[in-house]
């Protein structure tokens, strides 16, 4: 008796596009037997017809590559960039792509060895969570199973090989930590969804990991059955390394044979222990900067009951469960006896129930009419491009001045104005600057194509202040459209500080009672006094009907190096920090530095503005 051998999948050994085979001297004879292996005997007899090995040519299989669940409340991501073309050979683990979402972004590593196919989005589209990103043609769909009855000579002998594979069609697969993000090797495993034993579908959750840069759900690639856990929930995963073994269906073992489910295991599984599974995929909700506020308070998450949104864990949550009086602990061991139970009951000391917190409710309210002015004005401010500029303004002698002035309208009030404060010597200065710089006062007027400049010769300026007078008014015009507005101080160029002081009390008081038309209409230059709340740098946003608007900071008394008899020495100074916008379309840098100089110029030389005014 010759030695019989058995080959499984000899097929896949033989060449492609033969298609039937005869052998003279050491024939190859096959039967199918009951368990579908191929009992194979050598003789010295032919066959000239062995159709059991026929072969066709390759058949590839397209698999669409799902774009996965990458993080809580993602349903889209932006498409950064492909890292492969329709053609390319990948292998496993293969960078594919990277995709943003609005928390991190992600490199999409390949699940498959193959051939890249169609690519359903383009550089820059927004792909859907679940939708196909790529198509990658995996290999042979498979190969054609014996016919159920082969002629066979009877001088074929069924034999039974102890090396058979084992029934069912096992097999273990390494689910390894895939690439999350440039330049990360390795994360923390902060809480697993699954454990050793539970079954789970493709895209189920598996676990949560946290890099220095974001907090990523892994999803598993696979359907079958969780094997070993490589990870505790704290320790460090390496990037590249197995997180967990996935049992599932061993695609290449033979078709026909029969698959002997696990009774056994299945049966030896008291139900608690599945009900307790359960209870323990507890999905906890918190920040990357939470849980390491957690950890480092020892502080179990599954232990604290969320007030944020939709049960977010918040840093106040985890500061008022650590001041709480500690609960006492159950353990999660074999049940204890009845009588074991009321003896631990018994000693324990009674605590006082954690006070239960309510949480706050969202509300939607629409805009108020002062809320639907500045949404539309903004909204077509924003389409103007911004040129900023920035710099301080030292005041003493500023206030010197003001300080004489003062006194003398202490003495001697002109128009009911017994004291002035800095507004009307900075919007006077600021009209001397125009003069120099009209085109700041300008505006842009556009009719359909053709852009044109308006010169204006007035000097109207528009103060946003939080105390003189009401800032902000809703002007309805005849044709019933709204349009936001402030009060203006007009013809600033023909009036002196004193004036300009008593024009600002006038609004003042008729804001209590309403504004004109009159006052609201004809801005030419916005001045906002925003320091009074507080606050340096500013970014003041241009209205459409002008070309310049200026923000005051906040002043302070700050060093500075002066020479003092002759020696530098630090003293103390009046600092106004100064930011400024103009309309970039029609005002170049330079042309608005040199304005923001003059005015600062003579708003630190006061003198100069009794000089220049007419």
């Amino acid at each position: 008796m010759l030695p019989i051998i058995r080959i499984v999948n000899l097929v896949r050994l033989l060449p492609r596009q033969s298609h039937s085979w005869s052998f003279s001297s050491s024939a190859i004879v096959a039967k199918t037997t009951s368990s579908s292996a191929l009992s194979l005997r050598t003789r010295g007899l032919s066959f000239p017809h062995a159709k059991l090995f026929h072969s066709s040519p390759l058949a590839l299989q397209k698999v669409p590559f799902l774009l996965a669940d990458i993080g809580e409340g993602i349903t889209e991501c932006e498409l950064v960039q492909w890292f492969v073309k329709e053609g390319d050979q990948i292998e496993q683990f293969s960078k594919i792509c990277e995709v943003q979402s609005d928390k991190a972004s992600v490199e999409i590593t390949s699940r498959y060895d193959g051939v890249v196919g169609k690519l359903y989005y383009q550089k820059g589209d927004m792909a859907k969570v679940g939708s196909p990103l790529v198509d990658i043609e995996t290999g042979e769909a498979g190969v054609a199973p014996a016919p159920a009855s082969p002629p066979a000579p009877t001088v074929v002998e069924t034999a039974k090989v102890a090396s058979a594979p084992a029934a069912g069609g096992k097999k273990k697969v390494p689910f390894l930590l895939a690439d999350i993000g440039e330049g990360i090797t390795e994360c923390e495993v902060i809480q697993w969804f699954v454990k050793e034993g539970d079954e789970i579908e493709q895209f189920s959750k598996i676990c949560e990991v946290q890099s220095d840069k974001a907090s990523v759900e892994i999803t598993s690639r696979y359907d079958g059955v969780v094997g070993k856990l490589y990870y505790k929930q704290g320790d460090m995963a390496k990037v590249g390394a197995p997180l967990v073994d996935i049992e599932m269906e061993d695609l290449s073992a033979p078709v026909n044979e029969p698959v002997v489910a696990p009774a056994a295991t299945t049966s030896s599984t008291p139900p608690s222990s599945n009900i307790q599974a359960k209870e323990s995929k507890v999905e906890i909700f918190a920040t990357p900067a939470v849980r390491r506020v957690a950890k480092e308070q020892g502080v179990d998450l599954a232990l604290v009951t969320g007030t944020g949104k939709h049960g977010r864990i918040t840093k106040e949550d985890i500061i008022n469960f650590k001041s709480q009086p500690a609960a006492p602990v159950i353990s999660a061991s074999p049940s204890p006896s009845p009588t074991e139970v009321t003896k631990t009951v018994k000693s324990t000391p009674p605590t006082a129930a954690p006070t239960p917190v309510v949480t706050a409710q969202d509300e939607l309210k629409p805009l108020t009419n002062i809320q639907k002015a500045m949404f539309k004005q903004m909204t077509k401010s924003l389409s103007i491009p911004h040129f900023g500029y920035s710099d301080t303004v030292t005041l003493d002698n500023a206030t010197t001045f003001r300080n004489s002035v003062n006194a003398f309208l202490a003495k001697n009030p002109y128009n009911g104005v017994s004291k002035i404060t800095y507004m009307p010597i900075f919007m006077k200065a600021l009209s001397l600057a125009l003069v120099d710089f009209p085109i700041l006062n300008a505006r842009v007027v556009e009719e359909g194509s053709d852009v044109k400049l308006l010169y204006r010769g007035s000097h109207n300026i528009v103060l946003l202040s939080n105390t003189d007078f009401v800032v902000v008014e809703l002007l309805t015009t005849q044709n019933s459209t709204s349009r936001l507005i402030v009060p203006n101080v007009k013809n600033i160029q023909q009036k002196s500080i004193l004036d300009i002081a008593v024009e600002l009390d006038r609004l003042k008081e008729a804001g209590k009672k309403g504004l004109s038309s009159a006052d609201l209409n004809g801005g030419t230059i916005t001045l906002s006094n925003i320091g009074t709340i507080g606050g340096n740098w500013m970014h003041p946003v241009i209205v459409t009907s002008e070309v310049c608007i200026g923000a005051l900071g906040k002043t302070e008394r700050l060093p500075r190096f002066e020479v003092v008899d002759g020696r530098e020495a630090v003293v103390g100074k009046s600092i106004m920090p100064v930011s400024w916008n103009a309309d970039h379309r029609v005002v170049d840098g330079a042309t608005m530095a040199r304005f923001v100089q003059l005015w600062k110029q003579y708003l630190e030389n006061p003198s100069l503005i009794a000089a220049s005014a007419k």
